[in-house]
């Protein structure tokens, strides 16, 4: 391991920037994309399945290089890896803007889904490397709040060039911000990586790629009687990549991290928040648009309620996460209200009522803000330094996997109940829609209280000198 570099304030300052404006990508566009969806729907003649995945190829891809790409950190440095993950970025962005088809279209979205996981897996752990403990959570709550940012700018944004112009123009406004976040990332001297002296297992790599897309094509293929055994198979291959890590010297993924309390269900509270509630913005894009009778700019503006609040408390929490003794407080107190948000989506109606679907989104932007930056502080200080690339992978990881989830239970419900989505415009299948929501926030809901228990029983942090030493 290198040895314990010392940063000054302005470099702090100008790593910071880049991280932000780094991770404030993925979620802008991802946001901007879902009310896209029926102008791309119009233009290459394909149905809600197909539409699906340019949400789920983004997420398969990143979920599927995600660890090996935190290896790679760990070895040949966290900036670099940065700096490809812009590259990428860049290159999915042209792709996009000149996709001449539906299936080009996709692989602009696996190329940004792989640029995304770089950006995720480099950027925490350099923030950890770089930020003093009593700043570090103050640091990663700054970085989570511009994740929000790009959440909370994308529906209106995307509403307003949806309206305007059309889908492609989306991907021009990602061009400027990834060269913003390179030039700042290369004002940044300094690289760290925990495992300089390691090589690469790219036999670990392979198994992962492949345990982790078999499993994912299952989970979001539900309720395909051939997807089930695909989630079968991979849970098989799962135990036989935990078992060769174990006989590994050098493995991709330390499976030892897992025996960490405070890390192991920290992980699990972060996945159980997510698979709870990241289908929020799917479902209530459709009820707005198609039940309400909002246009999609409308329906941006009233979806925009839940981040705004994450913008505004992600970074305060974070701060207090810093100087609180018992860091499980504020993530338990935040699953909870989140419980509360999910809990009332259950009770949405036909009849269009703004104020409650204000007090929902208000419900979750607070429990999310209270949420994010204090357990990913938790997870990232309960570690070694030797183990912050796997430690901020499996943050990432975690996310989408349980985004994956969400969707997956979303689709799940739709072709069980209703068959399709396709027909929303008809008043007659919008009594079972309402049935898709109840039957679906009703698993979310378990889930969300299976996340809250565990994240107080995680056991707390202890307390430990600055952990970059």
């Amino acid at each position: 391991m290198e040895t314990p570099q010392k940063y000054i304030t302005a470099e702090m300052k100008v790593l910071l920037i880049a991280c932000c404006a780094g991770v404030f990508m993925m979620p802008f566009m991802s946001t901007m994309m879902n009310l896209a969806l029926p102008s791309i729907e119009s233009e290459f003649h394909v149905g809600s399945k197909a539409l699906s995945l340019v949400l789920m190829v983004f997420l398969l891809a990143s979920v599927t290089v995600m660890v090996p790409l935190a290896r790679t950190s760990d070895i040949i440095g966290r900036k670099k890896i940065f700096i490809a993950g812009v590259a990428t970025t860049l290159a999915g962005a042209l792709i996009g803007i000149l996709s001449p088809s539906f299936e080009i279209l996709l692989v602009s979205r696996f190329v940004m889904g792989a640029g995304s996981a770089a950006l995720s897996v480099s950027s925490v752990a350099m923030l950890t490397d770089a930020f003093p403990l009593e700043k570090r959570g103050l640091a990663i709550g700054i970085q989570s709040t511009f994740i929000y940012v790009g959440i909370a700018l994308g529906p209106p944004v995307g509403g307003f060039i949806c309206d305007h112009f059309e889908w492609r123009y989306l991907f021009l406004f990602m061009i400027p911000i990834a060269i913003f976040a390179l030039i700042f990332i290369l004002r940044y001297k300094k690289e760290t990586r925990s495992d300089a002296w390691k090589t690469m297992d790219y036999r670990g790599a392979l198994i992962y790629g492949a345990t982790i897309m078999t499993t994912m094509i299952g989970v979001i293929n539900l309720p395909n009687i051939w997807a089930i055994a695909m989630i079968a198979v991979g849970l098989v291959m799962l135990l036989f990549f935990i078992r060769t890590m174990k006989r590994t010297n050098s493995p991709i993924l330390e499976i030892s991290i897992f025996k960490h309390r405070v890390f192991s269900r920290a992980c699990i509270a972060a996945y159980m928040n997510y698979a709870a509630s990241h289908s929020v913005g799917f479902f209530m894009s459709l009820y707005l648009v198609n039940l309400a009778g909002l246009s999609q700019s409308e329906a941006g503006m009233i979806l925009l309620i839940q981040p705004l609040f994450q913008v505004f408390l992600t970074a305060l929490f974070g701060s207090i996460s810093d100087h609180i003794r018992d860091k499980r407080i504020l993530p338990t107190a935040g699953m909870t209200i989140i419980c509360v948000g999910v809990l009332m989506i259950m009770f949405l109606k036909i009849e269009y009522n703004m104020f409650y679907v204000i007090a929902l989104l208000t419900l979750l932007g607070i429990g999310y803000g209270m949420f994010a930056a204090p357990n990913t502080n938790a997870v990232m200080s309960a570690l070694p330094p030797k183990n912050r690339g796997e430690a901020s992978a499996m943050i990432a990881l975690v996310r989408q996997i349980g985004m994956m989830t969400s969707v997956g239970i979303a689709g799940c419900c739709i072709v069980l109940i209703m068959g399709s989505a396709d027909n929303l415009t008809d008043p007659d299948t919008w009594e079972s829609f309402i049935r898709v929501i109840q039957t679906a926030f009703a698993i979310c809901l378990a889930m969300c209280i299976v996340g809250t228990f565990f994240s107080w029983f995680r056991g707390d942090t202890p307390k430990k000198k600055d952990a970059r030493v």
